[in-house]
C-alpha cells in the first residue's frame, strides 16, 4: 500500500506506448494512474472513453495520464478499438495502459476488489485513482469499486485544488470548484493576511468567537 505523502514506486512496466519506468515516464509533471477492472468490460469502457474526451484537460494541467488492468497490452490495443467507436473519439489514443496480467502491480498498490473475480475466480482490480505530484510523492487516493465508475470532473476538480494548495496558503472549501473562493490555513496569522491575500479576506462570525472561518477570493 502507499500513503499519502509517500514518495510512488519507481515501477517498471509493459504498455500499449512500449515499456516504462515510472519515475522517467511522469518527468517533471503531476500523473494521474487509474486502474479498471478489465478489458472488454461495459463500465470500464465507459470512463477509459471519457478519460480519452478530457486528456486535453489534464494535459493543459500538466497533468499525465495511465490507466492499468490486469490483461494483456494485446487485448489492451484491440479494446482501444472499441473504446474508440464507443465514444466518438479518433486519431491517436491519448495515454497508456499498463499490462498486469500477473497482478504485482494490483496487489503492490492495494487495487485488487475481493468481491469481483474473473470466471477462473482470480480477483478484479478496482477503480483506483492515484494522483502523484512532481516530486513524485502520493497527493491523492480514491477507491471504487468494481461496480461504481467514477466522475472525471470530480478527478479534474480535485486536481485543480491540489495544485493550487501545493503553492497558496489556502485550502479549498466543500463543493469548491477553480475561481470560487478558497479559505485562509489556520497557519496563517491574522497581521500577515495582507501579505498572503492581497484581495482582502472575510471573517464570518461563529457563536464560539473564533475566527478560523477566514474566506478570500482565489489567489493568482
Amino acid at each position: 500500500m502507499v500513503n499519502l505523502g509517500d514518495v510512488f514506486p519507481n515501477f517498471e512496466a509493459s504498455t500499449t506506448d512500449g515499456d516504462i519506468k515510472f519515475h522517467d515516464w511522469l518527468g517533471d509533471s503531476w500523473g494521474i494512474l487509474f486502474s479498471h477492472p478489465a478489458d472488454y468490460t461495459p463500465v470500464c469502457t465507459t470512463e477509459l472513453g471519457m478519460a480519452a474526451k478530457l486528456a486535453p484537460e489534464f494535459k493543459k494541467r500538466n497533468v499525465k495520464m495511465i490507466a492499468l488492468s490486469c490483461d494483456s497490452v494485446e487485448d489492451h490495443n484491440g479494446w482501444i478499438k472499441d473504446i474508440k467507436q464507443n465514444s466518438g473519439e479518433s486519431g491517436e489514443w491519448p495515454y497508456p495502459i499498463i499490462a498486469d496480467k500477473n497482478r504485482d502491480l494490483a496487489i503492490q498498490f492495494g487495487m485488487l476488489d475481493p468481491n469481483e473475480k474473473t470466471a477462473a475466480g482470480l480477483p478484479l482490480t478496482a477503480r483506483c485513482v492515484f494522483i502523484v505530484g512532481p516530486d513524485k510523492k502520493l497527493k491523492l487516493s480514491i477507491l471504487y469499486p468494481a461496480t461504481t465508475g467514477r466522475n472525471f470532473d470530480e478527478i479534474l476538480r480535485v486536481i485543480d485544488s491540489l495544485q493550487l494548495t501545493a503553492t497558496k496558503k489556502v485550502a479549498t472549501p466543500v463543493n469548491w470548484t477553480s475561481g470560487g473562493k478558497c479559505m485562509v490555513l489556520p497557519s496563517v496569522k491574522k497581521e500577515d493576511e495582507g501579505k498572503y491575500f492581497p484581495k482582502g479576506v472575510e471573517t464570518v462570525p461563529v457563536p464560539s468567537g473564533k475566527g478560523y472561518l477566514r474566506y478570500t477570493p482565489q489567489p493568482e
